[in-house]
């Protein structure tokens, strides 16, 4: 009975353990409250009613833990994160338990935009990491105050509120800011004071910054600006000039922004304005001395008094110095001689002028060489369009491509000067206002074309020399003058297969007519066409006239034709001498003969007669075409001469050789002319043989 009664009890325990299980909710990941049983160093040993007690660290019960307020049977809450580890201890956590309360609490704020308590107690890269009640939040260093703090050591574990910016419970993430809470409290208190700030007013306040566009000033919890252009009249390089960090000043009020708070302030408002009665005071034209406060690219600024500043512009710094920088003419500090060029009151500018009190170079040059003169210097610099010659005085001249060479184009004539080189030249204008000289070398020397013109003229003809064959035409020099002329192509021959270039050759001299001649221009053209034109009508006036209504295809046909017809003459006359010496041995052969052969002789004599007649008959009607397609030719040759213009009025010489080819011409006609006839008698003597010899028969 007693081992039953044992076995019963031991069952209903266990029964009721199990109901003990059961019936309760499972603990893991919930926050439970305990009692701390026990401190051991730096461990609390809590129980919260499981089978075995926790061990949790000291830090993390927070300040609770490092001041002693924690005892034994002390309640706190924790987090259960599991009931039974590999040592059979529950793993509990204070951090956690505050963090889920604190995650719990600060959702409700933030969804509310309220702010939070909270303590910086730790230093991390990018900023700081904040205690808000067990959560730990991120304050990145830009948000710990409206200006950048070197030292937060004075901020550190101190309460203060703070505003949640962003919120990541699954992450664990939270991130703060102490500037939004400080800009807050700042804007209404700026917003109470501007209301109290009027413009013109004059205030006192303590120079907290200085920067190098100017300083802000404190006026009392709201800081004005104070630019460096309006600490003074005169001119300030830096604020440190005028002020010092935590000096009291009198500031006046310029302008309010209402909407952004801003306020300008101004020192030298509370001064006299120096710029009034300027124009009294510094006059136009009179000369006054100055210390030079500031260079730049453009010039240089020189302080006549005390706030008034004038402005010497690079172009009024030297008269022959233009591009060079001003600190090579004046440096700063330096005490100058300047003239008023200009006053401006309403821009408050004075253009002032250093050069002005220097003598003009240009005035000097002008009185020591006048137009026309000769002078003497170095090329100081060569471009595309001319040279640059220094004289003395330091002023410069500029000869012009068009001035170097009276025959040779100005690129060519370029080739020949380098810099450095003494050229001498001549004066050809000087403007003082605009401060330029013109000069020429080719001047120094005459004008060919000068020279040329007493033996040029229109319709004269010359002697040239081809210095270059081109597929356009040919380049000569005329041989007196020296002159270069182009011609033409169209103008090399007047057949058009004759119009070749390359039928010349360099050094071969030519004869051509000038039917252009411009002095302005320096121009002269020249023609062989013409040239030839112009001795066709020569022969015109030996051969015929004009007034005869012929053209000059008839009349060179009827020249040519008498010598034809007079060489035909001489070779009939030789041939009828040869005939009649014929005729007379065959008279002498045939008198042995009967009379009747005697009558076939003379009836053969008079058929030869006629037969010579007939063929002379021909030759004549086959000349007359090739005499008509020349005369249409010559014709239609000498209407295109006069449609280009050519002068035709006067006649000129014929030079040698186109007197020499007219001749060759002629000749050959009439020799052709004289062949045909030869031929002709010929033919005519070998039928004569044949009838006598017939008769004979």
């Amino acid at each position: 009975m007693a081992n039953t009664a044992e076995a019963t009890g031991k069952e209903d325990f266990e029964a009721l353990l199990m109901e003990s299980f059961e019936s309760r909710e499972p603990l893991e990941g919930t926050v439970v409250k305990g009692t701390i049983v026990a401190i051991e160093k730096d461990v609390a040993v809590v129980d919260v009613g499981l089978k075995t007690e926790g061990r949790i660290p000291m830090k993390e019960f927070g300040a609770a833990g490092r001041d002693g307020t924690l005892q034994e049977g002390s309640e706190v809450e924790v987090y259960v994160d599991r009931i039974e580890n590999a040592l059979g201890e529950a793993v509990l956590s204070r951090e956690k338990a505050r963090r889920e309360e604190s995650w719990a609490r600060l959702e409700k704020q933030y969804e509310k935009n309220e702010k939070v308590e909270g303590q910086i107690f730790n230093q991390v890269k990018g900023g700081f990491t904040v205690d808000l009640d067990g959560a730990v939040a991120f304050l990145p260093r830009s948000q710990v105050d409206i200006r950048p703090i070197r030292d937060i050591t004075p901020l550190m574990n101190v309460p203060q509120p703070f505003q949640i910016l962003k919120m990541d419970k699954r992450r664990g993430n939270i991130v703060v800011s102490r500037r939004t809470i400080l800009e807050e409290s700042r804007a209404e208190q700026r917003s109470e004071l501007v209301q109290q700030l009027e413009e013109g007013q004059v205030v006192d306040g303590v120079v907290k910054n200085i920067t190098d566009y100017g300083a802000f000033v404190d006026l009392g919890g709201i800081d004005g600006l104070l630019h460096v252009t309006d600490m003074a009249w005169r001119r300030v390089n830096h604020p440190t000039e005028v002020l010092s960090i935590g000096e009291t000043v009198k500031v006046q009020i310029i302008r309010i922004n209402q909407e952004s708070h801003r306020i300008s302030l101004g020192m030298k408002q509370l001064q006299a304005d120096p710029w009034e009665g300027i124009e009294a005071k510094y006059p136009v034209g009179t000369k006054f001395t100055g210390r030079v406060t500031n260079i730049t690219d453009y010039g240089a600024f020189v302080e006549l008094e005390p706030g008034i500043e004038g402005l010497i512009h690079i172009s009024e710094m030297s008269w022959t110095k233009k591009n060079v920088h001003p600190g090579k003419i004046v440096s700063t500090s330096q005490e100058v001689e300047v003239m008023v060029l200009e006053v401006d009151p309403e821009k408050r500018r004075i253009s002032l002028g250093l050069k002005q009190c220097m003598d003009n170079p240009w005035e000097s040059f002008a009185e020591r060489f006048p137009i026309g003169g000769e002078v003497e210097g170095e090329v100081k610099n060569k471009t595309e369009f001319g040279l640059f010659v220094g004289m003395d005085g330091d002023v410069d001249g500029m000869v012009h491509l068009s001035d170097l060479d009276w025959n040779r184009p100005g690129e060519e004539a370029l080739e020949d000067y380098d810099r450095g080189d003494i050229v001498k030249a001549k004066v050809l204008d000087i403007d003082v206002e605009k401060e330029r000289i013109s000069l020429g070398i080719k001047q120094l020397s005459g004008d060919p074309m000068e020279s040329a013109a007493g033996g040029l003229k229109k319709g004269a003809v010359v002697t040239c020399t081809v210095s270059e064959v081109k597929d356009g035409g040919i380049e000569v020099k005329l041989a007196e003058s020296g002159l270069t002329a182009f011609i033409k192509r169209a103008d090399l021959s007047r057949e058009r297969s004759e119009q070749r270039p390359d039928r010349f050759a360099p050094g071969e001299k030519l004869d051509a007519r000038v039917v252009q001649f411009d002095k302005k221009t320096r121009r002269v053209g020249l023609s062989i066409k013409a040239l030839e034109i112009a001795e066709e009508k020569e022969a015109v006036k030996q051969y015929g006239s004009t007034d005869s209504g012929a053209s000059l295809g008839d009349i060179l046909g009827a020249a040519l034709k008498d010598r034809t017809q007079a060489a035909e003459e001489a070779e009939a006359k030789t041939q009828e001498a040869e005939d009649a010496k014929t005729e007379q041995a065959k008279t002498e052969d045939a008198e042995a003969k009967p009379a009747k052969s005697t009558k076939k002789v003379k009836t053969a004599k008079t058929d030869e007669a006629a037969d010579e007649e007939e063929a002379k008959q021909a030759d004549e009607t086959a000349e007359k075409p090739k005499k008509a397609t020349r005369a249409k030719k010559a014709t239609s040759e000498e209407g295109e001469e006069a449609e280009e213009g050519e002068p035709a009025k006067k006649p000129a010489k014929a030079t040698k050789s186109a007197k020499t080819a007219k001749t060759t011409k002629t000749a050959k006609t009439a020799k052709t002319a004289k062949t045909s006839t030869a031929k002709s008698d010929e033919a005519k003597s070998d039928e004569a043989e044949s009838d006598e010899a017939e008769k004979q028969d």
